[in-house]
């Protein structure tokens, strides 16, 4: 585990302003938790969407508990999605469990989805 220095962000931000940003959005949005009907993107489980000037795409996840039955097969899930993109290099998904996952990360969209609006 990494040590957070202090007044560093928790989640480090996503390359928003990269032109496969919104592909890779979209991307993610096509993977589902087998147990909740709601996408990952939605759920708040993809923290950092990274991309390089060589088009290499990092993506950092979590999921909704540790001991998610999909947990080995989750990330491979992401990568195949992202590695489909015209444009995309490489892919490389990571892991974490820092910080925690909680509903306040999901979209107002999953919210409603899941009846918690």
């Amino acid at each position: 585990m990494t040590e957070l220095q202090e007044g560093a962000p928790l989640i480090a931000p996503s390359t928003t302003d990269h032109p496969l940003y919104d592909s890779v959005v979209e991307a993610c949005k096509t993977v589902y938790d087998p147990e909740i009907p709601v996408n990952i993107f939605d759920l708040g489980l993809i923290y950092t969407i990274g991309i390089n000037d060589r088009n290499e795409v990092r993506v950092i996840m979590t999921l909704t508990a540790p001991g998610c039955p999909v947990a080995g097969e989750m990330p491979a899930w992401v990568a195949d999605a992202v590695e489909a993109i015209p444009g995309v290099k490489q892919v490389d998904v990571e892991m974490t469990f820092q910080p925690q996952w909680g509903m306040d990360m999901m979209s107002d969209e999953a919210r409603l989805e899941l009846g918690f609006m």
